[in-house]
């Protein structure tokens, strides 16, 4: 056995090796040392960012509101084109449908394939009742969609479809939620993400502005509804914040028209006492909900969807035990690999079957020996 001393020597050497070496190739000597497990969180980064980022949000309301305007604001892109308001004899008998559309984003380097579902014909009918039902359908068929793709042969290219953000835009003209609001809220808040969104805050005094937001905000919390509140975490939650949070629910105004103001050109809106500055924190909060939408809150409320909705629709669908399917109705079809992956799995299969039979049969037959 080498002498302690010996041993001691060795280690110098290495370290002293380790630190040579890392001068050579232009490293830290003191980096040299570490394991490098600390670069997992850069190589995630790196990996995201090559495969992209998905994103899917939902706007609710009814027509005027100026839902199309605020999604072109806040995105800079136009997703539904010159689209007009039907005339009211046709939106009485109008019934809720589902648009959908998917841009690519790229900034800096960092994709982002975002869809936007409209609802156009939400609360235009004399009759509303079950006027949420679409759009409850259009959510658990995203759910089972992202569920069947989970449990299917080729999970390496799942497309997240799912609804991770729902603006709920609420009429400015009334004295706080109508009851239609409170049905609609109450009926998905278990599923989707709810951000309230106070629309047209320019038509309100900042007085009124602010009576209206606790009353929406009892009202919500009178009637048990679970909207997404914007906690990430104590110890993240910096002062932008919670700034953010308690700027819930959200006055917003939403414009495409460049103005000058002060030899500065912004969007907003002219009237003739003055200009409203959509990206002014004094005027609305438009700047605060972009922000929690693209900058803070992004992977949140794709993680909440994950973790919590997703979590509860496949526990009611593992519950209910769906029956068994052929693999011609999974949503993606099994490639050759796949196929020789599942050829090679049988053949195993079958040779365990008969070593197992092979086995048997020698614990018999010296049994049989035994005996005799």
């Amino acid at each position: 056995v080498p002498p302690r001393a010996y041993l001691y020597t060795l280690a110098i050497m290495s370290t002293q090796w380790k630190t040579a070496a890392a001068k050579s190739i232009g490293v830290d000597p003191g980096m040299a040392n570490q394991l490098g497990f600390h670069n997992l969180p850069f190589l995630a980064h790196r990996k995201s960012v090559k495969k992209g980022f998905e994103f899917t949000l939902m706007v609710v309301g009814e027509s005027g509101l100026g839902k199309s305007t605020l999604l072109q604001s806040l995105f800079l892109t136009n997703f539904f084109g010159n689209k007009a308001c039907p005339p009211a004899i046709e939106r009485m008998q109008q019934t809720v449908s589902i648009d959908a559309t998917t841009v690519d984003i790229e900034e800096k380097g960092v994709r982002l394939r975002l869809t936007v579902v409209d609802t156009p014909g939400f609360g235009d009918a004399v009759d509303n009742r079950k006027c949420w039902q679409p759009i409850i359908e259009f959510i658990n068929e995203k759910y089972d969609q992202y569920f069947r793709d989970e449990s299917g042969l080729n999970r390496r290219n799942i497309e997240d479809h799912r609804v991770h953000c729902c603006l709920y835009f609420i009429d400015p003209t009334g004295h706080g939620l109508k009851p239609l609001d409170i049905e609609f809220m109450k009926q998905l808040h278990n599923l989707v993400n709810i951000i309230p969104v106070i629309a047209k805050a320019d038509t309100l005094t900042p007085s009124e502005i602010r009576r209206l937001k606790l009353r929406v905000i009892q009202e919500i919390q009178d009637n048990g509804i679970q909207i997404y509140t914007g906690e990430i975490d104590e110890e993240e939650d910096s002062a932008d914040i919670k700034e953010l949070r308690d700027a819930i629910p959200f006055a917003v105004v939403g414009s495409n028209t460049l103005l000058e103001v002060n030899g500065k050109r912004v969007r907003g809106r002219l009237y003739p006492w003055g200009v409203v500055e959509v990206e002014n924190k004094d005027h609305c909060d438009f700047t605060k909900l972009r922000d929690m939408l693209i900058k803070t809150h992004m992977q949140d409320l794709k993680d909440y969807t994950q973790d919590v909705h997703y979590e509860n629709f496949r526990k009611n669908k593992l519950l209910q035990g769906s029956p068994a399917r052929k693999i011609s109705e999974y949503a993606d079809a099994p490639t050759g690999e796949d196929l020789a992956l599942r050829q090679k799995e049988m053949e195993l299969e079958e040779m365990r079957r008969q070593m197992i039979m092979l086995q048997a049969q020698l614990q018999h037959q010296r049994g049989h020996s035994d005996a005799v």
